[in-house]
Parts: C-alpha cells; sequence; structure tokens
C-alpha cells in the first residue's frame, strides 16, 4: 500500500501495520493480528461489536491499511479474547465478471477459529438486490449475520497422543454429535446434542462395550442452513453446508459460542482418546454455504469470488470473465483446490485439526470434486500431491468418498495410497445378496474377501475398502428391511429429494407391522448385514443406531430433520436388542481373532508347507466351490473357511501368529440347506459362536463329516475347537 501522511507530530494511528500471517485473528497480551485475504478489493476494516451496556450491539469499523501479497492486515490493541468481529470490503461491483465487493456484507473469517450466533435467512445477507442480480443490495447485513470470535485457548492436553491404530484393527462408528445424545436419558439435560454430551461415560462406555474402535462426526465444521430450508420450516440438520473451516459448529456447545467451544471440542477429543477411541472428521472442503451465484454473500464470496469458486470457462477459456460457476458439487459451487489460497486454506485447516484440536482422520464429502486439475479428474492433483507430502496430514486417516455430483466423477478403486476409500459396491452387493437380487455368488465373495477387483491391482491392501451397508444419507438398516420405497413427505419436496435406488426389501409388508412373523423375519435379515459387515475383510462401518435397530420411518434424505426422525432412541422399548447383542459378539470376534481382520489379501494356497490353503470357498455339500459353481447364479448359499494357524503374515516382532480357524456360511435362500462340514486332515471339530438361526444357537458342538441344517436366510460362524 501506498503510506498515507501523518497529519500532525506525535500522532499514533489506532491500528498498528501488524503482519500478514498467520490468517485470521491472532490474540496477544498486547493486540490482536487480524489479517485476510482479499487481492481484488481497494479496502478492508475489521469490524468489531460489544455490547454498550443497555442492551444494544455497537459496531466499531477499523480500517486495515496496509496489504501485502493480497492480505490486508493489521493488529488491533486492547481486545480481550472472546471478542466478536467480521470484515467488511471495498471493490468493485461487477457480477458478470464473477466480482461482488459490497461493503454493505459483514463477512465471517474464512480463519475464524469459533462463531458466534447464526446467520438468519433475510434478503440482507444477499449481495444483490432479490430478483435483480445485476443491482447491488445496499441493505446491511450485520444484523443477520453470525459473529467471528477472537479465541486464546490454553488447553491442557496433558500427555494426550494420537493413538496410531492400524487399519485392520478399526471399526468406524458414524454418529451424529446432537443426534447421538439428544435422547440420551443417562446424558445430563444440558448437555444433550454437545460435544460435552458425547464425552459423557453413558456415551463412551457404550461404545467400548459395543467394539467399535473410532467415532467419524458427522460435519463439526461450522455450518449454516440454506435459504429454502428455512421457507420450509427445516434446517440443515447433517451440517453438509460449511461456512468456517476452522470453527467447531457452536450449536453443539454446551459451554457457549465465545470460543468455548473450542475448549469444549478438545475436551471431547481427550476424553475419547483416554478411552482408546480414535476421532475422524467428515469435512466439506468441496462446496461452501453461499451456494450459486445467487446465493447468500457471507464470506468467501465477498472477500475473493473468482479465487474461490471455480467457473465455467475458467479452464477452457482462460481469459474470458463469465460468472457461470462451475457444479460437480449439487450445491452450487464447487471450491476450486487448484487455486493458491484456496489450497492453502484446505491445507491450513487439516492441519489445525490434526496439531491444535487433536483429531486423527478425516472423511473427505465428495472427494472427486477437489481431486481435479482443469477440471478433470487427476489422482495427482495438487491438494492429493500436497497432502501426501505434507509430515503432518501423510500420517492421519484419510477416506475419501470417491465420487462427486458429476458423471465423471465416480472413482471407487482409483484413489492413491495412503488414502482408503468408501466402497459403495459392498454396500449394493451385500443388500442385493440378502434381498435375493445378488447377480451370483462370486461378486458376493470377492466383497467378502476385501474387493480385490478394486483394489489389488494398485498394491493396496483390503483395508483400503471402508464396507459399509448404510451411512447417514439413505435407509437406516432397520428401514431397509421394512420399507420398499423412500417416504420423504416431511421433507417438502413431494418426494423428489432421495435416491430411489435403495435396494430394499420390507419383508412382506411396508412400514412398521405387529405381524411377528415379519417383525422376526426382519430382525433376522438386519443381523444377517450386520454379521456379514462385521466378517468381512476391509474397515467396517456401522452408522450409529442401526445396532439398536433405528428407524427414520422410511425417510432416506433426512438432512433437515432435526427432530426424533434422527435423533436416536435410547428407550428399550422398540429398540432391536437382539440385533446389538449380535453386533457386539461380532465385533468381539473380530477384535479377538486376527484371522478376521487380515491385512494382506488371501491367496488360496498354503501359509506353511504341507497346511491347508488360507482361504477356501465351499459348497453346502462340503466340497470346494468350483468353476461350474462360481458361475451358477443359483447358488443362494457359500462358506468361507478361513484359517487361522499360522497367520500368513508375522507378528510386531516377526514371530509366526497362531489363531484358531473359523468357517462362516451364508444362506440369503429362503429355503433350508443341508451343509456339510468338510472332512479334512487339520481340523476336526469346532463350535458355533455366532448364530441369526434360530435353530443353530450359539454354543453348539460340531465335527468334521457331519451334516447341518441351516435355516432360510440366516448366517452361522463356526471356531474351531
Amino acid at each position: 500500500m501506498t503510506p498515507g501522511m501523518w497529519d500532525h507530530e506525535g500522532q499514533r494511528n489506532a491500528v498498528w501495520p501488524g503482519r500478514n500471517w498467520p490468517l485470521g485473528a491472532t490474540w496477544s497480551e498486547e493486540s490482536t493480528n487480524f489479517a485476510v485475504y482479499a487481492p481484488r478489493a481497494t479496502r478492508a476494516w475489521v469490524c468489531l461489536f460489544e455490547d454498550d451496556g443497555h442492551g444494544t450491539e455497537v459496531e466499531t469499523r477499523v480500517e486495515l491499511t496496509e496489504q501485502s501479497l493480497g492480505i490486508w492486515h493489521g493488529a488491533v490493541p486492547g481486545l480481550m479474547a472472546g471478542a466478536l468481529y467480521g470484515y467488511r470490503v471495498e471493490g468493485p461491483w461487477r457480477p458478470a465478471e464473477g466480482l461482488r465487493f459490497n461493503v454493505n456484507k459483514l463477512l465471517l473469517d474464512p480463519y475464524g477459529r469459533a462463531v458466534s450466533g447464526t446467520v438468519t435467512p433475510e434478503p440482507a445477507i444477499f449481495s444483490f438486490v432479490i430478483g435483480t442480480p445485476e443491482v447491488m443490495s445496499e441493505l446491511d447485513s450485520a444484523p443477520y449475520m453470525a459473529r467471528s470470535v477472537v479465541v486464546y485457548d490454553e488447553f491442557d492436553w496433558g500427555d494426550d497422543t494420537p493413538l496410531g491404530r492400524r487399519w485392520r484393527d478399526t471399526v468406524i462408528y458414524e454418529l451424529h454429535v446432537k443426534g447421538m445424545t439428544q435422547l440420551h436419558d443417562r446424558v445430563p439435560e444440558e448437555l444433550r446434542g454437545t460435544y460435552a454430551g458425547l464425552a459423557t461415560p453413558a456415551v463412551i462406555d457404550y461404545l467400548r462395550d459395543l467394539g467399535v474402535t473410532a467415532v467419524e462426526l458427522l460435519p463439526v465444521h461450522q455450518f449454516v442452513s440454506e435459504p429454502k430450508l428455512a421457507e420450509l420450516g427445516l434446517v440443515n440438520y447433517w451440517g453438509y453446508n460449511s461456512i468456517g473451516f476452522f470453527a467447531p459448529h457452536g450449536a453443539y456447545s454446551a459451554s457457549g459460542d465465545r470460543g468455548q467451544q473450542v475448549t469444549e471440542f478438545k475436551t471431547m477429543v481427550k476424553a475419547f482418546h483416554d478411552a482408546g477411541l480414535e476421532v475422524y472428521l467428515d469435512v466439506v472442503y468441496n462446496h461452501t454455504a453461499e451456494a450459486g451465484p445467487r446465493g447468500p454473500t457471507l464470506s468467501f464470496r465477498g472477500l475473493d469470488d473468482r479465487g474461490y469458486y471455480q467457473r465455467v470457462s475458467d479452464q477452457l477459456h482462460p481469459t474470458a470473465k463469465t460468472d457461470a460457476y462451475w457444479d460437480v458439487t449439487g450445491c452450487g459451487n464447487t471450491v476450486d483446490a487448484t487455486h493458491t489460497q484456496s489450497l492453502r486454506m484446505i491445507l491450513d485447516s487439516l492441519r489445525y485439526w490434526v496439531s491444535e484440536m487433536h483429531v486423527d482422520g478425516f472423511r473427505f464429502d465428495l472427494m472427486s470434486a477437489l481431486a481435479r486439475t482443469n477440471q478433470e479428474i487427476d489422482m495427482g492433483s495438487h491438494l492429493l500431491v500436497a497432502i501426501g507430502q505434507d509430515p503432518v496430514l501423510r500420517h492421519v486417516k484419510l477416506i475419501a468418498e470417491p465420487w462427486d455430483a458429476s458423471m465423471d466423477g465416480y472413482r471407487v478403486g482409483g484413489f492413491p495410497p495412503p488414502w482408503i476409500e468408501w466402497n459403495d459396491q459392498y454396500r449394493d452387493t451385500v443388500r442385493d445378496f440378502w434381498r435375493g437380487r445378488a447377480d451370483g455368488i462370486r461378486t458376493v465373495a470377492t466383497r467378502l474377501a476385501g474387493s480385490s477387483d478394486l483394489y489389488a491391482d494398485d498394491g493396496r491392501s483390503p483395508y483400503a475398502s471402508v464396507n459399509f451397508v448404510t451411512a447417514h444419507d439413505g435407509f437406516t438398516l432397520r428401514d431397509l428391511v421394512s420399507y420398499d420405497q423412500k417416504h420423504n413427505e416431511a421433507n417438502g419436496e413431494n418426494g423428489r429429494d432421495g435416491t430411489d435406488n435403495n435396494r430394499s426389501w420390507n419383508c412382506g409388508v411396508e412400514g412398521e407391522t405387529d405381524d411377528p412373523e415379519i417383525i422376526a423375519l426382519r430382525r433376522r435379515q438386519a443381523a444377517n448385514m450386520m454379521a456379514m459387515l462385521c466378517f468381512s475383510n476391509g474397515v467396517p462401518m456401522l452408522t450409529a443406531g442401526d445396532e439398536r435397530g433405528r428407524t427414520q420411518g422410511g425417510n432416506n434424505n433426512a438432512y433437515g430433520q432435526d427432530n426424533e426422525t434422527s435423533w436416536i432412541d435410547w428407550r428399550p422399548d422398540d429398540a432391536w436388542l437382539d440385533l446389538y447383542e449380535i453386533t457386539k459378539t461380532a465385533l468381539r470376534l473380530r477384535r479377538e481373532h486376527p484371522a478376521l481382520r487380515q491385512r494382506h489379501w488371501f491367496e488360496g494356497r498354503p501359509t506353511i508347507k504341507g497346511g491347508p490353503k488360507d482361504i477356501v470357498w465351499l459348497h453346502p455339500e462340503g466340497r470346494e466351490m468350483s468353476d461350474a459353481d462360481w458361475r451358477d447364479d443359483s447358488i443362494k448359499a457359500v462358506g468361507l473357511f478361513v484359517l487361522g494357524d499360522p497367520l500368513r503374515f508375522p507378528g510386531a516382532h516377526g514371530e509366526q501368529q497362531r489363531d484358531k480357524s473359523f468357517m462362516i456360511w451364508l444362506n440369503s435362500s429362503p429355503n433350508d440347506v443341508v451343509l456339510t462340514l468338510p472332512e479334512n486332515a487339520w481340523i476336526s471339530a469346532g463350535e458355533i459362536v455366532l448364530s441369526t438361526d434360530s435353530t443353530n444357537p450359539i454354543g453348539t458342538q460340531v465335527k468334521a463329516g457331519e451334516q447341518v441344517k441351516q435355516e432360510g436366510r440366516s448366517v452361522l460362524v463356526f471356531r474351531q475347537t
């Protein structure tokens, strides 16, 4: 900036020059440094808000007179931690060229570490006059905007360190911060629906007892609801509408939103770590809450619209100046992860959550939208390469949702190490198998063994597959066996929302019923899928409440349902507690037996000279599956023998590992099947350790060569004795 001129000797500026890093608000006892990236702006102010003592909020604008490298900065002396602020910037208003500077709009700090208050969907939050997008709005948005918070936190982490659990030993539990505890009678009422609520013994003891090893939190970056949801009387419940990538969502804090949410989040993470549970965040860097060019101006759009969001013509015609957003997220905009500042922001945010908040990993929503160069999918893209080289980020858990909303974005099996992926092909295969619609048993076997067709060809291991049957979007497990069709009337979109490709089966009646036979079948079907999930090679992911039979009444897109539809009902009255016990048993067996969570691919050959194969697929007649059997689509029952003694891979000190061997039988047919337990030279006897078959209870002893009648639609797991 060109220096100004002093008016008189001894003059002192109210704002000091400060520095252009770190971005955001950095507090010290002497001053608070503010730095914000807005390279095309002509003027910038930090706006400070405080109560005048009579209940009226007063705004003080402090101009930032320094600009270097596109960053406006200055240090304001005398501020207290917890102070509220925002930015206003001035610059050209040429929306046809993607320039939307409007000094009337209060902007959240992209690097703000906490946000206080909420955004009210009023016309003032839009930079243009509603109905006339080319005309700049002169309405002041401050009365309807949330505020960024100056944060100073001296949290004592003690001896907290990353748990570093291996993927093969990991079981993920996907949960919603509010939905997990909002109805929990053993969580103090004032803590329900909050980070503090998750940190209570009622929750942590439950998770440990169940047998999961990591929680994956639905988005906790500060988010806002879309104006269209407000028109429907709904709110964004899931949180996939981020506006603050450094700020833990303030509404999930029981202690306050003036920075207290930061301390409360850290306390939650430490409590999980103390219990041996890792914490992963579902992060949404692919788009922001500002939607398309006719969306609200809340932060990024008002600072550097062209820099943060991709345009249709940016790559095809670099010199063209058009305002057409390029959208492969389905949310109106796509963050430009190839732009220097956008890329820096994503990386800074990730490092912040690892280094300062101690989270253990991330699941990236619509990752294909970010893995692009010149708007084409590129596994050597800026972001993937930067993360892979970063000394902090390359060692945390990285999970990709390997698709986006475009035709070319589907990349399951395509992400490079160390990424692992949500495997929707596993989900679809398991659903189809248990509803009797699988395209043969061969695909089922491939998914059960780790999806080698997707992950073995590029040197990745079976744990590259995150196996799941349900997730936050779509039917719950109970609804998957109770509904043929979605029932999304409450969403206010006349049934247009939510997928129609549910691959579900209602077992004969749509929705809830009091027919005992149908109820029993539904519970068994749910248990079958849960057991198969827990015993499949890869990383299992459970959706919170599925193990108890949580229902959403057939709603398969409850993103706007912040109510009993989405919250977990902890009452035992209607819970499927038998399903809970099956889940707990399956996870215990997986945890206790390394044979059930192997890190290498099965090879179908002995692990020791003269020994049996490490894996054998069995026909119900007791023989190994033949090529003709694999092509026989009428086969609905299959057995899997997994060798435990010895395992192919050595222990931590190079020692030979020895475990029990297992035989798992899956029968998706409605008919009973007679199983012949194969005679062999190595294993002579076993016992049933998990069963969804009412005629073959746990503890039943068996011998090689015997026949066992397996009930239709059931799972039997035998362990060597």
